[in-house]
């Protein structure tokens, strides 16, 4: 037998109406209220039950409620018992100590941690998410021991930000070991929703060393390719960068790697005057700006190329700082010395004299 139209007050529809409008309100009420709705409609039990896969005694005891409590009734009740707690303090806590030996992992996983603490994993996620702990990422650091360390960071800093007048600041170093990799078989070109392909396997053709200048004011490089990283060739490279700048005073920013400081070459510096070095500090070449761009072009014309021999690495090496000059552009350094060596300057937390 069909039961009759629910019989609903014009407010208690509004709000039904409102609540099932909302992108808020709780799956659970909105589908209760389309519940009453349909049963005022007239719709058949088996049919409401049928369209929100409910059993048909659902639908019935959700009406009931209704004709009991009006829309208060569709609310969930107050569950018995002591209502669950979470010791958020305790659980970060456990997440910021290694886990005990026996489970032989050197960091927590969300699954681990809850297992460990008779939780749920979901409710570790979230409150790693809220707390922003995140135990499987792990980062290097490393501090500068340089005793010249703040004399070599202002004057570094000084001549990017208000370089010398009448003068040219370059950054110099050398990206040695570059690899002329050919693919195993023809890269698959991109496609419409299909990304470049490569092999995963490939041939060694050899190596090549880039030897660079950045120009600081225009971010112009001036690069040749030696097959060895020795002074030699640093003191070659050193030769063809006072060509390209045969009149103007230089100033040149380089790391403190051996082949720089050869006696060879610091004669050779002697002898014309017209050329300063600057050393970074020791464990501080990323204040070398050259190294932002040997990172550009290792993206974009050497991580994805394929070369059948050092011939054509160089090659490309080549074009791409021919292509790139035209459009180059400085890169801004906007940290002041005071800055650096204010985060340099950490607390101890350890004795390294061993």
């Amino acid at each position: 037998m069909r039961a009759a139209p629910l019989l609903i007050a014009d407010s208690d529809r509004a709000q039904l109406e409102k609540w099932v409008r909302s992108t808020t309100t709780k799956a659970g009420l909105v589908q209760r209220a389309r519940i009453v709705l349909l049963a005022a409609d007239g719709v058949a039990h088996a049919e409401i039950a049928r369209r929100f896969s409910i059993s048909r005694q659902t639908v019935i005891n959700w009406r009931a409620r209704y004709e009991q409590f009006g829309v208060d009734g569709l609310f969930d009740e107050e569950r018995s018992g002591r209502p669950r707690t979470l010791d958020r303090e305790n659980l970060i806590s456990v997440t910021l100590t290694p886990p005990p030996a026996k489970y032989g992992v050197t960091h927590w996983s969300s699954r681990l941690l809850a297992d460990h603490l008779k939780i749920g994993h979901a409710t570790v996620a979230r409150v790693w998410r809220e707390h922003g702990v995140q135990p499987w990422r792990s980062e290097t650091f490393k501090f500068s021991t340089d005793p010249e360390l703040v004399a070599k960071v202002t004057d570094i800093v000084g001549l990017y930000l208000e370089p010398p007048e009448n003068a040219i600041v370059l950054c110099v170093d050398e990206k040695s070991q570059i690899q002329a990799l050919d693919r195993t078989a023809p890269t698959l070109p991109m496609q419409i929703g299909i990304p470049e392909r490569q092999t995963h396997d490939y041939v060694r053709n050899g190596t090549t060393t880039l030897f660079a200048a950045l120009e600081v004011a225009t971010g112009k490089v001036t690069g040749i390719c030696k097959p060895r990283h020795r002074h030699q060739e640093f003191l070659v490279f050193l030769k063809h960068v006072a060509r390209a700048y045969p009149d103007q005073e230089l100033h040149l920013v380089m790391d403190n790697y051996a082949t720089h400081k050869k006696q060879e070459v610091r004669d050779w510096l002697a002898d014309n005057p017209r050329i300063t070095v600057h050393f970074t500090p020791t464990s501080a070449s990323w204040m070398n700006l050259v190294e932002v761009w040997f990172g550009i072009i290792e993206r974009q014309a050497i991580h994805r190329g394929t070369f059948r021999n050092v011939r054509d690495l160089t090659a490309k090496i080549r074009a791409f700082i021919n292509g790139w000059n035209p459009r180059a552009q400085p890169f801004v350094w906007t940290k002041t010395a005071e800055q650096i060596l204010k985060k340099a300057n950490r607390p101890t937390t350890s004795n390294a004299d061993h």
